[in-house]
Order: structure tokens, then C-alpha cells, then sequence
């Protein structure tokens, strides 16, 4: 068998010839010469809808504010009084939060329902007048004429208890949170070797993008430093009332010594029974004050305490007005009409062909 039979036998074996190839690829170009009057009206179509797109795509605002987040002081200088604390049942040498919120868990807290319902829950100041975010939320992104149209949800407010909310407002917050999260809200570490935190909101309403961005960052730090200090907090609320209760009693005992001694102001130094009763009250008074002195020790130390816990979070940028602003380029989706729609007509026109080729 010669070389020629060989290469004929290798293309009928595989069915398609590079020849065939190099045919069918002419031939669909040449189709597509023929078809070039269908093809540049659907890319003028293409492009008049992405200029058109251009021309009502609302613009968007995006607000960035940018903080330091420091950890807390673990133990500090505090080992030395541990001892002396832990009297008190008080444990000062060091959070008992270690790992909360570390790495990117910040950032899950930032996205989190919980955080962002607050935030919508929350009041800001619109055109001088106070209103809800969520309501705020509502308007610009025209949702209130469906609602309206719902029976169900035409009185719906959300003014109340978060807690008592019906079904019916928990799926509408549901939603607007995943919206949120989905197309708004990024948060991320622009260095990754530096304790920056940058959390970027953007929104149709300028306004808006910048008060929920300012209220989410408030409501999210104001949780962290609570959780994170929470335990040594609530010892330090208990040690202030013990320290408040036992000085309330040392005060009464102070007031019972001075009424035993106004009761027998001149006693007859041969009568000890007399003084029995100052005697007594003398003593509570030392007890009570050698108590009162402890306490007041751990309560000092435990604040100590509290302040070594709390971290440090220092804004660095604020959202500004005017914000910075998102606009398609009418030019840019004018051309990316044409193309998409060019591409697109053409490869229909080659399927189309190729079918009406398997059908013969």
C-alpha cells in the first residue's frame, strides 16, 4: 500500500479529511460574506442596546471607611496581682475571648444577618429628617409598588420589635441582606501583613451608601469590643456591687458605734456591761472596712483588666461626600453591544446552516 492509499485510509477511518476542514471553514466564511447585511443590523441592534443601557443604568456611590484594628494586651504587666485577684474570684491575667472575631472572622461579623438587619433597623438623618434605613432602602430601589400591590404587606412597618417581627417582614429583610451582601457590601485587607480593615458599601443613593457604611461600622465595632470584654466586664459589674454593698454596711455599722456610745455616753467605768455593745458594733466596723479594702483592690484591678482587654480600633478613613461614582461609558457599551451582538449573530447563523446540512 502506498503512501497515498495509506493517508486516504487514515481519513476514511476517521471520517473527516483536513481538506474537509479547510472546506468547511471556507465555505462558512463565504456563507457569512453573503449573510453580512443580517449581521450588521443585529449588531446595530446590539449596539443601540447597550447604549441604551448606557444611557439608564443608574449611577452608583460607593463609600469606603478604613480602620486599624488592634488586639488587646494579654496579661500585661497584671501576673504579680493574680493572686491578690483571684481572692475576689476574678481572673486577670488575660481575656477568656482569645481567638473571637481573629483573622476573617471580622469579616463574616460584618456580613453576618444580625449585623446588617441592626444596621437597617437603624435611624439616619435624610434631608434633615429621620428615617429608617430599611425604608430608606425601600424607596431607591423602587420596591415599594410591589408591596403595595400585596394585601399582606401594605401596612407592613418596620418600626416595632425585631423580635415580634411576622413572617412576612423577616422575608423581606432576609432578602434585602443577601442583595446587600451579594451586590454591595465588601469587606476585605487591602495589606495582608497590616491590621487594615477597609469596608466598602455602594449604593444607587449617594446618602445612603455613606450612613449605612458609617452605622454598620459602628454597630459591628460596638459588638466586637462588647463580646470580646464581656467576661471581665460582668466581673467587674459584680465586684462594683459588692463593693457598693458592703460599704452600705460598714456605713451602718459606723452609725450603730456612734448610737452605743451616745446610749451610755457616760458609763461607770465599773460596769464593763456597758460597753458591750459598742464593743460589738466596733467590731463589725473593723471587719466590714478590712473587707471593703479588699474589694476595692479587685475592683481596681479588674478595671485595669477591662481597659488591657478592650482593643484598640482607630478609624482612619471616613466616608466623605461627595463619594466616588460609578457610571457605564456610553462609548464602552455601545462597542461591547456591537461585539457581543456580531459574535452572537454569527455563530446562530453558522448553526443554522450547519443543521440545515445534517437534515439533507
Amino acid at each position: 500500500m502506498n503512501k497515498g492509499d495509506q493517508q486516504r485510509s487514515v481519513n476514511d477511518s476517521d471520517g473527516v479529511s483536513v481538506n474537509d476542514i479547510i472546506h468547511n471553514t471556507k465555505s462558512g466564511i463565504d456563507h457569512l460574506k453573503r449573510k453580512w447585511l443580517t449581521i450588521l443590523a443585529v449588531s446595530l441592534v446590539g449596539a443601540i442596546i447597550g447604549l441604551t443601557f448606557a444611557a439608564f443604568k443608574k449611577s452608583t456611590y460607593t463609600a469606603v471607611c478604613t480602620f486599624v484594628l488592634g488586639g488587646s494586651e494579654k496579661g500585661g504587666g497584671l501576673g504579680q496581682y493574680a493572686g491578690l485577684a483571684s481572692l475576689a474570684g476574678i481572673n486577670v491575667g488575660g481575656g477568656g475571648n482569645e481567638g473571637i472575631f481573629e483573622g476573617d472572622n471580622i469579616f463574616a461579623l460584618y456580613q453576618s444577618r444580625l449585623m446588617i438587619e441592626k444596621t437597617l433597623l437603624a435611624k439616619a438623618n435624610f434631608n434633615g429628617k429621620d428615617q429608617l434605613m430599611i425604608d430608606r432602602y425601600i424607596d431607591f430601589k423602587d420596591l415599594r409598588k410591589s408591596i403595595q400591590k400585596d394585601d399582606k404587606l401594605k401596612n407592613l412597618n418596620f418600626g416595632g420589635d425585631p423580635d415580634h417581627f411576622n413572617r412576612q417582614q423577616d422575608s423581606i429583610i432576609k432578602n434585602i441582606v443577601i442583595d446587600i451582601n451579594k451586590n454591595s457590601l465588601t469587606v476585605s485587607k487591602p495589606n495582608k501583613k497590616l491590621n487594615i480593615i477597609e469596608v466598602d458599601t455602594k449604593f444607587e443613593d449617594e446618602v445612603f451608601a455613606m450612613e449605612f457604611n458609617n452605622k454598620l461600622v459602628e454597630t459591628v465595632n460596638d459588638f466586637y469590643i462588647k463580646t470580646k470584654t464581656k467576661k471581665t466586664a460582668h466581673n467587674v459589674f459584680i465586684l462594683q456591687k459588692q463593693v457598693d454593698s458592703v460599704k452600705s454596711v460598714l456605713n451602718n455599722s459606723i452609725g450603730a458605734v456612734a448610737s452605743a456610745l451616745d446610749a451610755a455616753p457616760n458609763a461607770n467605768p465599773s460596769l464593763l456591761t456597758l460597753r458591750v455593745p459598742s464593743q460589738k458594733k466596733q467590731v463589725d466596723v473593723q471587719a466590714n472596712s478590712g473587707i471593703y479594702g479588699e474589694l476595692v483592690k479587685n475592683l481596681e484591678l479588674a478595671k485595669i483588666s477591662l481597659m488591657q482587654e478592650t482593643p484598640l480600633i482607630q478609624l482612619i478613613d471616613s466616608p466623605v461626600l461627595p463619594l466616588l461614582t460609578e457610571k457605564p461609558s456610553k462609548p464602552k457599551c455601545l462597542l461591547a453591544g456591537f461585539f457581543i451582538a456580531t459574535i452572537f449573530c454569527a455563530f446562530f447563523i453558522m448553526v443554522r446552516k450547519a443543521y440545515k446540512n445534517m437534515m439533507r
